[in-house]
């Protein structure tokens, strides 16, 4: 019986000697007819890679630590069937370690004037854009000897956001700002609050909301209840310097404050409040400005998810001209800084008046869950070297948060996963005592 294909150039390869096919594969179609002629075959047979059209569709954008799937269509105008190996290469940063091999590569077969998909599954390990690189592809005619290889660059963009873990505790939050906003039965008053109704008293109430005109016209004890007020203006400040690159736990100190940041967007613009965004180092990075309520959020992910620090010292001065550029009527700053005592002593004070003449402020600073890990260390002379030098760096952030407090400064420091909820009962504080 005639063996054909595969079968036959084994019979062909198994007629030769070994010593022959160790130095190059010329030596083999030298000296045998019918496999140079089965290798030629082969090749020839190898649709070709570069009359392939390639297209993307798919996910333009996920959340850091979730997926993205971006499909690749794959076009075989040719008249010989596409048998190939694809690789669909992506930044490093576009997969778990060590899954890059597993999800860029693709085994695929095209028929002649059809179609195919395959999908590349991405989950990206940091935020920002990430961008598809070049596809390269390998057909191999039907016998598997040879290949045709070429490569096609099919742009495609997945745009990395913010997590966002901190959104757990906004339905807390909320429910603290509708007891604020009076729409339960606790009710608050302070100062610059608006007046809200009338209601009966009720023991434990603040003898000071008594509305006697109102009680002498009735039988019962009156007192006025009150909400805060509202269409107020927040200018979250992120300092994008040098000292928010450092790293904290798993993650950049700019990416916990990025995230608290959100979580007290989020429940200001519920709140009824303004809300906008100012990024700087020694320019501005990002600006969001006069935005909608129901805008305000997608906004500041959306330009959240491309910044990143820059390794410069930040301009104390040029942040604060920025800010009052950005908030001429009296608000609520926010800023996102370090509470290291150089940064603070040397570049904030000097310029503090100027911004708690005009606004109300508050420091908010990424503590590192380390050190205080570091200060309860016992048992040896090491741990307690590291307890000691740990305990100085508390004292430091202490005493410097102290010089902020003297100035009227209110402060928020906190680990990256107790800063966002520290920060948003900051802000509630604030509201409830009628300080915005």
């Amino acid at each position: 019986m005639a063996l054909t294909g595969r079968a036959a150039l084994l019979a062909a390869l198994g007629s030769i000697p070994v010593g022959i096919l160790e130095p190059s594969w010329t030596g083999i179609l030298a000296v045998n007819g019918p496999l140079a002629l089965a290798c030629a075959c082969d090749f020839a047979l190898a649709a070709p890679v570069r009359r392939l059209v390639l297209t993307r569709s798919g996910d333009t954008s996920t959340r850091l630590g979730e997926t993205a799937d971006v499909t690749l269509s794959i076009t075989n105008p040719s008249r010989r069937l596409l048998r190939a190996r694809l690789r669909d290469a992506w930044p490093p940063s576009s997969w778990q370690p060590g899954t890059e091999v597993e999800g860029s590569r693709h085994r695929v077969t095209v028929p002649p004037g059809e179609r195919r998909r395959v999908t590349t599954r991405l989950r990206p390990t940091r935020r920002g854009d990430r961008q598809a690189d070049r596809v390269t592809i390998r057909s191999y005619g039907p016998l598997g000897l040879f290949s045709r290889q070429g490569t096609h660059k099919v742009p495609w963009t997945v745009r990395v956001l913010p997590p966002f873990t901190s959104r757990k505790h906004l339905p807390s939050k909320l429910a603290r700002l509708r007891e604020l906003d009076g729409r339960t039965s606790v009710l608050t008053r302070g100062e610059g609050t608006e007046f809200d109704s009338l209601r009966e008293y009720v023991p434990g109430d603040d003898t000071r909301s008594i509305d006697w005109r109102a009680t002498a016209r009735q039988t019962s004890v009156a007192v006025r209840t009150w909400r805060p007020e509202r269409d107020r203006h927040i200018l979250l400040v992120l300092d994008t310097g040098r000292t928010s690159a450092g790293r904290v736990g798993d993650v950049p100190r700019l990416d916990a404050a990025l995230d608290a940041a959100l979580l007290l967007a989020a429940l200001a613009s519920r709140a009824g409040d303004r809300v906008a965004l100012l990024a700087y180092d020694r320019r501005a990075r990002a600006l969001v400005q006069g935005r909608s309520a129901g805008d305000v959020l997608p906004s500041l992910v959306e330009v959240m998810a491309t910044l990143e620090p820059e390794l410069v010292e930040t301009d104390a001065r040029g942040l604060t001209a920025a800010a009052l550029r950005t908030a001429p009527q009296r608000s609520l700053i926010v800023l996102f800084t370090t509470l290291d005592a150089a940064p603070v002593e040397q570049g904030l004070l000097p310029v503090l008046p100027q911004l708690t003449q005009r606004h109300t402020v508050l420091v908010a600073s990424v503590a590192d869950p380390h050190i205080a890990r570091m200060a309860q260390a016992r048992g040896d002379v090491e741990a307690v070297y590291e307890a000691a030098a740990a305990a100085q760096a508390q004292s430091e952030r202490h005493r410097t948060a102290e010089q902020l407090r003297r100035h009227g400064v209110t402060v928020v420091d906190a680990t990256p996963d107790e800063l966002a909820p520290a920060l948003a009962d900051a802000y509630l504080a604030l509201k409830a005592a009628g300080r915005l």
